[in-house]
């Protein structure tokens, strides 16, 4: 998927300052698929074993995850169903 879809959007886009953050999930962390994002992105991975290390399951890593969902939360019940 990061093969066929991901790099050649990245490729059809100006992303130069682009950061890419993951979780540390098994997959995601592979070598195979860290070494293919750091020859993409360079030192703009935050990752478990990326450039910039991130710990798996932090508190820290989608914090925009909360926000959106109270947000659309809140435009869903704005209206009692």
């Amino acid at each position: 998927m990061i093969t066929n879809f991901f790099i050649p959007e990245l490729n059809n886009h100006d992303v130069q300052e682009l950061w890419f953050q993951q979780d540390g999930a098994t997959c995601h962390t592979a070598r195979a698929t860290i070494d293919l994002l750091k020859n993409t992105l360079g030192d703009r991975l935050i990752s478990r074993f990326g450039p910039v290390n991130w710990p798996p399951r932090s508190c820290d890593l989608t914090p925009l995850d909360y926000f959106l969902w109270v947000y659309v939360k809140s435009l869903v019940y704005a209206d009692k169903p």
